[in-house]
């Protein structure tokens, strides 16, 4: 049986702003599906989703993806925080999850996870800071996201999980906004791409699935 992977997260997981090729993580499904045992990779980004509400339903999620009677997925990759790094009403309102309880979230969420099966964690992407807010009601920076990146990474490093950081990659790049949706939140089409071609060689994550030395190709250019 091949191995199954659940993708719990927000839109970013869920692909939106990607209408043609689904997401990074919908390109990953379909380069693993093209493999010889390939893992099994169940998407379950919600838009909207933060912290919490992954909490919330992460038993559920991963209890009924086995597949078999009495069987589980042999994985759990996180991808969450973005949502909770927005400040509600105007730019210096309040986060919609403050920094420490985002990071008391990880500290109680991670090991839940890991209990369930091995677990890995995505970092966050960037936003367009121009054209906030977003809804009109919910204002996103790049400090912020810096910020919570970081609590991701240091809850990742004291739970002894890998973490692949999205951030500085991404932003590496001079025309990093070109990565970046109109409502300057979610990546289109060219930021999901370049968020699939870190995560397809994270070591990580060809561990987990055995694919080490598989030839790594990045389709759906």
């Amino acid at each position: 049986m091949p191995r199954k992977l659940v993708v719990l997260g927000d839109s970013s997981a869920y692909g939106w702003g990607d209408p043609d090729h689904g997401g990074w993580c919908e390109r990953l499904r379909r380069h693993w599906m093209g493999l010889p045992d390939g893992p099994v990779l169940y998407n379950l980004g919600v838009r909207g989703d933060g912290l919490e509400r992954l909490a919330a339903r992460l038993p559920a999620e991963v209890g009924c993806r086995g597949e078999l009677r009495r069987q589980a997925p042999q994985g759990i990759l996180i991808n969450i925080g973005l949502n909770d790094t927005a400040r509600v009403g105007r730019r210096d309102g309040r986060h919609q999850l403050g920094p420490d309880a985002f990071l008391f979230g990880l500290q109680q969420l991670l090991p839940q996870a890991r209990a369930l099966a091995p677990v890995l964690v995505l970092g966050l992407a960037p936003v367009d800071e121009a054209v906030m807010p977003y809804a009109d009601c919910l204002w996103y920076d790049l400090a912020t996201v810096h910020r919570y990146e970081r609590l991701l990474e240091e809850a990742c490093l004291e739970a002894d999980l890998p973490f692949l950081p999205l951030l500085e990659p991404l932003l590496a790049d001079p025309h990093w906004l070109r990565l970046i949706d109109a409502d300057g939140l979610h990546l289109n089409a060219a930021g999901h791409q370049r968020v699939y071609e870190r995560v397809i060689q994270w070591p990580a994550l060809l561990r987990w699935a055995e694919l080490e030395t598989a030839l790594v190709s990045t389709p759906g250019r």
